[in-house]
């Protein structure tokens, strides 16, 4: 388990990457949003990718990002779906031509504009992306690392290891693992960081409750919270 909390970031040689997620609501954006910020604040521009957002509005978690780091040049979202489903079923019952081909490809173009580009997932690994494609797939087909956020509590041992495993069986580099929301109440809490380093072989990181008022809060406690060598690196 790695501890210790971030004092500073050389922006030297941190690379694109994506941060995905075990599931939905597993606090994917506000890792997303912390890190882009922390980003932009020391000089770097980097921008967040969000392939497809369904269940929008109220849902918009590239415009959470874009509040956090308080300019639009710090988010795009390539596709909006008003149904909260995953992307290929949203856009099925909308009738909505989704191209697999055209989301990679805007994915490419945003990351090579972007000094470094961060693509947040959309639920799981496994949700269903466009054209029989899944998230996995375009992490895989876009070669770059990824941060695993996932939950803290009873549970996130099977979740977490099926998702590293995931990635691996597709050549994806796994950065780390990131457990969100961790309070260290339950002795499940306690134990998960340590358990999972060892079976991922990974470092595992924890993130507290943070209180959120307002997005740019996302960016002071991921900062204050994470260890600079969260940020895939060269």
């Amino acid at each position: 388990m790695t501890d210790g909390k971030a004092e500073g970031l050389s922006a030297e040689g941190v690379t694109d990457f994506a941060v995905v997620g075990t599931d939905t609501g597993v606090g994917k954006t506000v890792v997303t949003a912390g890190l882009v910020g922390w980003l932009r604040a020391v000089g770097v521009d980097a921008r967040a990718v969000k392939p497809a957002q369904t269940g929008h509005p109220p849902d918009d978690d590239a415009g959470f990002v874009a509040d956090a780091c308080g300019t639009d040049a710090a988010a795009t979202c390539l596709e909006r779906l008003e149904p909260a489903l995953a992307p290929a079923v949203a856009a099925e019952r909308e009738g909505v031509d989704l191209s697999y081909d055209a989301i990679r490809e805007g994915c490419e173009r945003e990351l090579a504009e972007a000094a470094v580009g961060v693509v947040e997932g959309i639920g799981g690994l496994r949700v269903p992306l466009a054209d029989d494609r899944e998230v996995v797939d375009l992490v895989a087909d876009l070669g770059v690392p990824a941060l695993v956020v996932a939950r803290s509590g009873l549970g996130t041992l099977n979740h977490t290891a099926l998702t590293v495993e995931a990635l691996e069986r597709r050549g994806c580099a796994v950065e780390g693992v990131v457990l969100d929301e961790y309070e260290g109440a339950t002795v499940a809490q306690r134990t998960n960081p340590d358990v999972l380093a060892d079976m991922t072989e990974r470092p595992v990181w924890t993130l507290p409750p943070l209180t959120i008022d307002e997005p740019r809060d996302a960016v002071v406690g991921v900062r204050e919270r994470l260890p600079t060598d969260a940020f895939p690196t060269e």
